[in-house]
């Protein structure tokens, strides 16, 4: 059976930095299409050239990609030839080989947005593609509004759409901007575009999540007809986001509805790099990823509740709809007060240990952790710091060095500028077989910031473990959440440390005491000693 080409089309570096709090620099734009391209993207929209010092720096260095690589822009305006649109223009001097034009298709938008008339409107989208086809570029029409706009006045919606195509557009994009238009709406409405003669292989979808289904509604359009859509890694997006392609890229390549026929420029290979991409994506960031997200989650395979573990156990599938490891994921079985062996069994099988249902050590581990969570340790969001609570019940975890001490201060005061600063040293002592080692850092930062006494004890920390040095020199701390479990003056302080190495692992510890310094230095701890275990570092013996 032939399978239909479905293409993907990434509007990341342009309606991903609409985000709130999103601001690409020029070389993470490069990383970014870097890691699009060897996902197998079809088409890389790099942003607009001429709309600010980083898209114009980014265009005059433009990547080399596989992917057909599109620079965006705007129809020309009103009062003018496109040969003499200065904007137009610019998007033009890009010298990408595809471009994308954004132009009004809904007539509340064009009276009242743009003040023109709707003839107007139609003749400069005319002009604007065939001025683009005529310079030899493949060309794009994205149709704002269009959804509301054919809600409104269906004609005139489908006037500017066939304005595009017969100026020689290669694809009209039909683009829910608001974000409100529903899945069945989204699929009626396309199956009338493709009826009034445009073919579905020359139309995209472009879909925002302001209902939480922009994912849906895209496939909705691919149901009924059309043949590109576009979206963003991790859905970003202005306002809720846009339709993710890290959902629909997995739901296209794993679902039979659609992996039956359809196929993409993704490979099943390339697909194993999504949660890898994905972290990235947040790394270059400096966000937390989102846990919940489909297929690329942390919690995306987390199986807590006790009967469905023990379902797990003899059977993933069971509550499993795909193999976490068909997108680089992984399962968690999260162990907390509500565990139960099964439990237990899987997680620890997930570590590679094998013990015997019924072992009276399963039930000792169990009775450990429940002790522990009533403490106020949470091992539901620490799987690291939960594995070597296991492995240390069942003798698993040797003594790679051993803390002597440790000391953090910190200072306020004012300098030379008559400006308070604050300044947090730490130093710790470590023992490494008969040697002992001793090593202080501060907490200021390349920019002459104090970063705070918990980044002070963990450079030391890192600073100098002799033989074992080298297994820490990648890791960093990604993320530091602190949690109060108890009120009043028997407070008690949770700190759970995130931490990620240069493989792309990221493992979660916590520690916990009525001091946020100790229960932080506990939490670094365990974060170091997992990394030796799952790296295979032999202990010092002398």
């Amino acid at each position: 059976m032939t399978r239909e080409r479905l293409y993907l089309y990434d509007t990341t570096l342009r309606d991903g930095q609409q985000t709130q709090g999103v601001q690409f620099s020029t070389p993470e734009k490069h990383q970014i299409a870097a890691m699009l391209d060897q996902l197998g993207i079809d088409y890389i929209e790099g942003g607009w050239p001429g709309a600010n010092p980083t898209d114009s720096e980014f265009f005059n260095a433009k990547p080399q990609t596989k992917a057909v690589f599109t620079a965006f822009g705007m129809t020309k305006r009103a009062g003018r030839s496109a040969e003499n649109d200065d904007v137009l223009a610019a998007v033009l001097n890009a010298g990408t080989d595809a471009v994308c034009l954004v132009g009004k298709s809904h007539d509340f938008h064009v009276t009242t947005a743009l003040g023109i008339s709707l003839e107007e409107n139609v003749e400069n989208i005319h002009a604007s593609i065939a001025h683009c086809v005529a310079m030899g570029r493949e060309a794009h029409f994205d149709a704002e509004h269009f959804f509301d706009g054919y809600k409104a006045n269906p004609d005139y919606a489908l006037r500017c759409l066939h304005a595009a195509h017969d100026a020689g557009a290669r694809w009209v994009v039909l683009c829910d901007t608001n974000g409100g238009t529903l899945p069945s709406e989204i699929s009626a409405i396309t199956r009338a575009v493709i009826d009034s003669g445009i073919a579905g292989a020359q139309v995209g979808i472009h879909c925002h999540d302001d209902t939480g289904q922009a994912v849906a509604c895209s496939l909705a359009a691919v149901d009924a007809g059309a043949r590109q859509i576009q979206g963003t890694l991790n859905g970003l997006g202005e306002r809720c986001g846009n339709a993710s392609l890290t959902t629909l890229i997995p739901t296209l390549l794993l679902k039979p509805a659609y992996a039956d026929r359809f196929e993409t420029g993704v490979t099943p290979d390339a697909l194993q790099g999504l949660l890898r991409i994905s972290r990235k994506l947040d790394d270059i960031l400096n966000r937390v990823p989102q846990r919940s997200l489909p297929y690329v989650g942390a919690s995306a395979f987390a199986h807590k509740a006790g009967l469905h573990a023990s379902a797990i156990l003899k059977n993933p599938t069971t509550y499993e709809h795909i193999d976490p490891a068909q997108v680089g994921n992984a399962r968690i079985v999260p162990m907390s007060n509500q565990a139960g062996q099964s439990n237990l069994r899987l997680r620890l099988a997930d570590m590679g240990v094998q013990v015997d249902k019924g072992d009276a050590r399963l039930a000792a581990i169990l009775d450990q952790i429940k002790e522990r969570e009533d403490q106020g340790y949470a091992y539901d969001s620490a799987q690291a710091s939960f594995e070597l609570l296991a492995r240390r019940a069942l003798g698993q975890v040797p003594d790679f060095f051993e803390v002597k001490r440790y000391r953090v201060t910190v200072e306020r005061r004012k300098n030379k500028y008559n400006q308070i600063v604050t300044l947090s040293e730490a130093v710790v002592v470590v023992k490494i077989g008969d040697e002992k080692k001793l090593s202080v850092s501060e907490s200021m930062d390349s920019a002459g910031h104090d970063r705070g006494p918990v980044n002070a004890l963990s450079k030391a920390l890192a600073k100098d473990l002799g033989p074992y040095q080298a297994a820490i020199d990648d890791m960093k701390l990604v993320d530091f959440k602190v949690r109060i479990t108890q009120g009043g003056t028997e407070a008690v302080t949770r700190v759970i440390i995130d931490s990620e190495d240069g493989q792309g692992r990221r493992w979660s510890t916590v520690g916990v005491s009525p001091n946020i310094v100790d229960a932080s230095f506990e939490a670094l701890l365990d974060a170091v000693i997992w990394k030796f275990l799952r790296d295979g570092v032999d202990p010092c013996k002398t």
